[in-house]
């Protein structure tokens, strides 16, 4: 029913790497791609958007790589989010009401917004230092 993409996952799994190896430690693309057992390729792209974002920081040359740009207590599951997807719906009539013939009469669309709203809290509550404390019990 609902799943995240692979894309988002990428990016998920990306911060936590970069947060489990500390501030100021520079970790290669091809280095998290073997250490999380991601494609190198697919984790590059995630990289560009969490820099972008400005969740990730590059250092060029000999010594260079991503870390974090922010604290793990600074960033949440919904920043990783926006940063790999953009604006979360979870319906088409949310982005744009004329791409749903039934966008008038329906009568799950209050529901539905709830349902994301919902959601979009949970991952705006989740900072990446909760979810690494999640994983140590």
């Amino acid at each position: 029913m609902l799943q995240v993409s692979r894309k988002f996952e990428y990016g998920l799994h990306a911060v936590a790497y970069l947060a489990m190896k500390g501030s100021g430690e520079a970790v290669t693309v091809k280095e998290m791609a073997r250490d999380i057992g991601f494609s190198q390729e697919f984790l590059a792209k995630a990289m560009q958007n969490l820099t972008r974002a400005g969740i990730a920081s590059s250092a060029q040359g000999v010594k260079g790589g991503y870390m974090l740009a922010r604290l793990p207590s600074e960033i949440t599951v919904a920043d990783i989010g926006l940063a790999i997807e953009g604006e979360p719906h979870m319906v088409r009539c949310i982005v744009n009401a004329d791409s749903c013939e039934i966008y008038s009469s329906c009568r799950m669309r209050g529901y539905i917004i709830g349902l994301q709203n919902s959601i979009q809290g949970l991952l705006a509550s989740t900072t990446v230092a909760t979810l690494l404390q999640r994983n140590e019990h």
